[in-house]
């Protein structure tokens, strides 16, 4: 199987092509990593002669613009990235009979309900920030392409949540930076404490990701999470006392740094069922797996001080 992945240099496109050079149906080449020269969001017309010149079978469309707060300060910019882009490729896919399997966001939700169920694929989205539209105009742009196509792709919508793993500073690795300078300054740490989520590691997404494909199961909308959920205040006490720090967490409002962005305050995705019945594992066994690299990148960079 001949597969594409767009965003490939990105944290979860590069946890993506790793777990497809493990799975033995790419072929003995792997996947083809398609970063920004292939498939640039401000200019997606040119992905089309790159499915024309590749021939791929699927392309994972893992490239958007993430920074929240960058889209609500620039909303038709979000639109064009991340909605009118991911359409072009959706319609160009469809076209050639190419499936595409994107990655959407828990933001498609606002946030609002008070049940404490998780957002389900059949509840209907309704995004409460520029970020959330602009994915869900991605999302129904793809649904259009692929609607009545006599092309045979399909179309498949990932949304997952709170993803953290190796590339730029996650989470995880804001928050240590974040608890060294309070340890230094003797003070608290401050975190958000009404926000909820579901804390998901890149690398259980892509193999998700390839189990799908493996079963022929990628069509349709799937939750890919990892298990249980927290806040942000409850994951960086998870965090700090994973490594030892003596720093107290303080459990703050959102409301306390002025963002221009608004994350929905219940942001959990219910875990749709992978082909295999077994969900992905909870998040603080994830974290366990993560928090060694973490240790031995910060051993690197003391040592490297």
């Amino acid at each position: 199987m001949r597969i594409a992945v767009t965003g490939a240099t990105g944290r979860l496109g590069s946890a993506l092509v790793d777990a497809l050079a493990d799975a033995p149906f790419p072929g003995p080449g792997g996947p083809l990593a398609w970063g920004r020269r292939e498939m640039d969001l401000d200019a997606p017309e040119g992905v089309v002669a790159m499915l024309d010149r590749e021939r791929p079978e699927v392309v994972l469309h893992a490239a958007a613009w993430t920074d929240v707060d960058g889209c609500a300060r620039e909303p038709e910019l979000a639109l064009a990235r991340n909605g009118t882009a991911t359409g072009l490729l959706a319609g160009a896919c469809a076209a050639r009979g190419i499936d595409l399997v994107m990655v959407s966001t828990n933001e498609v939700f606002d946030g609002t309900r008070t049940d404490g169920i998780g957002y389900g694929p059949d509840d209907e989205p309704a995004p409460g920030n520029p970020y959330g539209v602009s994915k869900l105009a991605g999302e129904r742009a793809a649904a259009a392409a692929f609607a009545g196509t006599a092309s045979g792709g399909r179309l498949g919508i990932v949304r997952t949540a709170w993803l953290f793993g190796p590339g730029e500073p996650d989470f995880p690795r804001k928050i240590l930076a974040a608890a060294d300078r309070a340890v230094a300054a003797g003070e608290p740490l401050p975190a958000v404490a009404d926000e909820w989520g579901t804390p998901t590691y890149t690398h259980d997404v892509a193999d998700a990701i390839v189990e799908l494909l493996a079963e022929d199961a990628h069509a349709g909308i799937h939750h890919v999470v990892n298990g249980l959920f927290a806040t942000r205040a409850l994951w960086a006490e998870y965090i700090v006392g994973r490594f030892g720090l003596p720093v107290t967490v303080q459990h703050v409002a959102a409301t306390t740094w002025a963002r221009a962005s608004v994350p929905p305050r219940w942001g959990v995705l219910a875990a749709t069922p992978l082909p295999s019945g077994e969900p992905l594992r909870p998040w603080p066994d994830a974290m366990a797996d993560y928090a060694a690299a973490l240790e031995r990148a910060r051993r690197q960079a003391a040592g490297s001080r």
